[in-house]
């Protein structure tokens, strides 16, 4: 991401705190640029799903608020307005755990994707079509009730579903979790594609540091609720402390994950 790069989202300086007494961020900053990949990298419970929340406002379903700080979409403050409002401005969140409606199904499943739509039943047929050419799979379980579909097929379903609202963001929290790698390869091509072809930003927490960085532009790593990195993907993947403690790779071999999760121990990552 270049410096000069205008930011399509601005998340400034934000405290997060739920019930009134749990700080779970910290004073986050970042931007994505217009037409950008950005990963939210971090352990779980770093503070990823809840930075995604914070600019979904959905924090308050789940008795949080943002205390401090401010988040921009397009230059305008968005941290006041509903998630109805935000999604007719643009921005759409697919949760993690592969949220479908189980009994309906995955074309009834892409078209609540549509309700805030004012444009017509043919535009809205139009998008339908351009969701199936970028899920194959979706159109042959057209049909089928969406809760008896295999994992790959209902987080397919979730992002096309947030495709038929017309974004221009996409946050995509942990896209990959439960998949096979096949899969996860799978669906991360279809972010790129859409993201070049389609100029959907995206913002996406994700776990599996490795793949983020090969598709994402820009990384930002969050520990204890704080960003403690960030730096272009090319970057994040050369830095020795990523390779050790997120990538598994040092000078002397593979990690295991218990002295992975004992990285923070080492001072120079808050330094």
């Amino acid at each position: 991401m270049s410096d000069t790069a205008t930011p399509i989202l601005s998340v400034n300086n934000i405290e997060v705190i739920y019930d009134h007494v749990i700080l779970v961020l910290k004073g986050v900053s970042l931007a994505v640029p217009e037409g950008g990949i950005v990963a939210l990298l971090g352990a779980n419970g770093a503070g990823k799903t809840t930075t995604l929340k914070a600019v979904s406002n959905l924090l308050r379903a789940e008795r949080g608020d943002v205390t401090k700080g401010s988040i921009d979409f397009r230059g305008a403050r968005i941290d006041r307005l509903s998630p109805n409002e935000l999604v007719r401005k643009g921005v759409i969140q697919v949760m993690e755990g592969r949220h479908v409606f189980g009994h309906l199904s995955i074309e009834e499943n892409l078209l609540t994707g549509a309700y805030t739509r004012r444009d017509g039943r043919a535009a809205i047929a139009r998008d339908m079509e351009m969701v199936y050419d970028y899920f194959p799979r979706l159109r042959e379980r057209r049909a089928s009730q969406a809760g008896y579909t295999s994992g790959g097929e209902q987080q397919m379903a979730a992002i096309g579903r947030a495709l038929m609202s017309r974004p221009s963001m996409i946050l995509l929290d942990e896209p990959s979790m439960g998949l096979a790698p096949q899969l996860v390869e799978e669906i991360f091509e279809i972010v790129s594609k859409l993201n070049t072809e389609q100029e959907v930003s995206f913002l996406l927490a994700e776990q599996n540091t490795n793949i983020a960085l090969r598709y994402a532009h820009y990384g930002y790593i969050l520990e204890n609720g704080r960003v403690v990195l960030d730096g272009s993907a090319e970057a994040l993947r050369g830095n020795e402390d990523v390779k050790e403690f997120y990538l598994g790779l040092a000078g002397s071999g593979r990690k295991n994950f218990r002295e992975v999760k004992h990285y923070k121990r080492r001072k120079r990552w808050l330094a």
